[in-house]
Parts: structure tokens; sequence; C-alpha cells
């Protein structure tokens, strides 16, 4: 069984929709750890204006009852409450120009003016489009809110067989954490203290003086977040096809969220620059179980987990949209302009940490699903017993 994640809406249409196909029946959706998860999403500093007008709440169109899957596919909706400001402007319909025209702060003219740094400029030549807005209303972050809420129910896939995949910021700018290299789950306790997901205090009032330099001259910043993902038994993915590797599709789903430029499994990056005797983690045998001595490689060898924690990091570029706009120019006539300034946040990085945990999580549950199969939740997790009694690993 292959689960599967589509996701519709424009940042200021109706609302961000998501269908996830592939749940097998029976699985209790958490709709508190769901909820809690979405106005994580909407949480952190250095956010714009904007979250302070939605208030993310996901509602289900089909695909549970009574909070517990029935098998098939699951539909959820969470509106954008700014929608109401816009009405015609972002109608499915044909509308008339008196009704576009009743839309406050012109928004319903054309935007002729591609921002450096986003999907703009080639997003208009792609498709063959006279209007800037049917780009960046897709290419959106908004959209992640729905990649959040289908995350939280990989989650609660993923914890009926034990996995717990959880996130953090690392690097804020040029400000780093010192997190630890044997991060354990309770330690990501300390993140409820943190106004940017971050587990290292020192350094996170470091990060937040950083972000109001930036705010102050109208800048942005970027950074890095770590996910990591306890309880993972050895053997998901496949070392057989290049298509089943889990560090590439992990890598993949990373580098899918807005704004991601870089990952690293593991100690990837520090690892090029050392020998292989310093690097590769030696193997270890005591209580019926084989365990690494450390884990540089980041829980993945060959393309499968190795039974260690799965440690993903991913660098997030500084947010291309500016209250201090850079030049452009005009897709009609070519002409040199400033770029079309749109309400923007300082660093969205704590965002950034919390949809990594969602696309890591929902990747994981995909591999999960691929190996111990079942149309219900209980054959699921009958097979995951079954696997781990036949190979000499337990969870840690």
């Amino acid at each position: 069984m292959d689960l599967q994640l589509v996701t519709s809406g424009q940042s200021h249409g109706p609302g961000i929709v998501a269908v996830v196909s592939g749940l097998p029946a029976g699985l209790h959706v958490d709709r508190d750890r769901m909820q809690c998860d979405l106005a994580r999403r909407q949480a952190g500093y250095g956010r714009s204006p904007r979250q302070r007008i939605e208030q993310d709440t996901a509602e289900i169109l089909g695909g549970l009852r009574h909070g517990t899957t029935l098998g098939g596919p699951v539909a959820l909706i969470i509106a954008n409450r700014d929608h109401a400001n816009w009405g015609p402007a972002m109608s499915a319909w044909p509308v008339t120009t008196d009704e576009l025209e009743s839309v406050a702060a012109r928004r319903w003219r054309k935007v002729n003016v591609p921002r450096p740094g986003h999907a703009d400029l080639a997003g208009v030549m792609k498709y063959e489009l006279d209007d800037v807005r049917n780009v960046l209303e897709r290419a959106s972050a908004r959209e992640t809110c729905a990649r959040v809420a289908a995350g939280a129910m990989a989650k609660d896939l993923l914890a009926a067989v034990g996995i717990e995949v959880l996130g953090h910021v690392v690097q804020v700018g040029p400000v780093r954490a010192e997190a630890g290299a044997e991060l354990a789950r309770e330690d990501f306790a300390r993140r409820a203290d943190s106004q940017l997901e971050c587990l290292d205090p020192a350094a996170e009032v470091a990060m937040l003086a950083a972000i109001d330099a930036a705010r102050a001259d109208q800048d942005t910043l970027g950074g890095v977040v770590e996910v990591r993902a306890f309880g993972c038994p050895p053997g998901l993915g496949s070392h057989t096809e290049p298509r089943l590797r889990l560090d590439a599709r992990l890598a993949a789903a990373a580098l899918a969220i807005q704004a991601m430029k870089g990952v690293e499994i593991g100690d990837g990056f520090a690892n090029a620059a050392l020998r292989g005797s310093q690097v590769h983690d030696e193997l270890s045998f005591a209580d019926d179980s084989f365990r690494r001595r450390s884990n540089r490689a980041g829980g993945i060898e060959g393309g499968m987990t190795n039974g260690e924690p799965v440690v993903v990091r991913i660098a997030m570029k500084p947010l291309p949209t500016l209250m201090r706009p850079l030049r452009t120019a005009t897709i009609d006539t070519f002409e040199d302009a400033t770029a079309l300034v749109e309400r923007s946040d300082t660093t969205a990085i704590a965002a950034a940490a919390v949809v990594a945990e969602a696309v890591v999580a929902f990747e994981l549950a995909r591999c999960v699903r691929e190996k111990f199969g079942g149309d219900s939740i209980g054959d699921l997790a009958a097979a995951h017993r079954a696997y781990l009694d036949r190979i000499p690993w337990t969870p840690a």
C-alpha cells in the first residue's frame, strides 16, 4: 500500500486542501496533535502579521468517522480567513469589472513585477501567464499548513510502531546552537520554553537579537533545522533501487519545502573532510541487539535505516520577500522596477522546523506502509511485531 499526499489551493483562496490516501483503517487520528502542530507552524519569533489573521484549523471532509480512519482517502481543508479581504480577486470563476474594483487595496490588479528569489519569473514563463499572482499564490509557503496536517496523521501511524519524529532549530543566520550530538527524545521537552523551537537557551538569546537586527534593517534571515526520528527499526527504505533509497527520499521531501536549499543526513558535510576511520560507525552486539557505537551516518546506511536515530538537517535560505525590495524588471515592458512587497516574515525558521518534522514523518510513514502493509492498523502492527521478532534488534 502506497501512502500519498496531494495538496491544492492558493495563499489567498478559500483554503488549502490536502488529500491523504493509503492510511490503514482503524488508525486513531489525534486531533489535538494536529491542531498543536498547526499552531506551532504559525508561531515563532520573526513571523509576519499574516499569522495574526489566520487561525489554522483542519476541517475533515472525508475518510474519518469519530476520529478513526476508514481505509479510504482522508480529505481536509484549512480555511484562509484572509480570503474575505480578497473575494472576487481570487474567485475561481469569472467576475465582472465592477466586482473586481470593489476589492480594497487594488488587489485585483495584475502583478507584472517578479520578485528575485521566488518562483515568479520562471513560473510565468513556464506556464505562459501574464500575471505573477497566478504563480505566487500557489508557490507561497502558506501551502505547508496542509503538509503539517498530513504529517500529523503520519505521526499517528508511526506512533503505532513506536517511532517518534521531532524537529528543532540549530541555526539562525550566523548563530548556531549547541544542541549536542546524542539528543534523546526527552531533550525535546525544552522546546516548550522556546520562541524558536530551539533546545539551546543561550544560543536562542543571540538568535533573537539577530532577528531583531535584521528586522530593523528591513532584511531577512535563514538558518538550519534538524529533524530526528527515534525508534526506526533497521530496514526502512532499500538499497535495491535508487528510487527506494531512504536518504534520497528524505532529501527530496526536505527540498520540496519552500525556501529549503540544502540537506545532510547525519554528519554528511563534516564527514566529507575526514578520513574513513574517523567517520564510519563501529558495530557492537549486546542484549540480543546490534548497535552502532556512534551515529555519524545519521541512522541510514545503504539507503536503509540501520536502527539508530535518523538525523536530517536542512538549510533554509533567507526569505526573498524584503520590505526593502530588490531590483527587478517588468514582465510586459521589460522596464527596470522594484519588486512587489507582500507581507513577509523576518524569518520563518521556527515554522520550517515544524514543516520539516512533518515531511520527514510522512516519508518515514510511507516506508512503514511499504514494509509492513496491512489494510488495518492492527495488521500493520502485527507485521511490525513479527519483523522485530525475526531480526536481532530491539528499540533502544
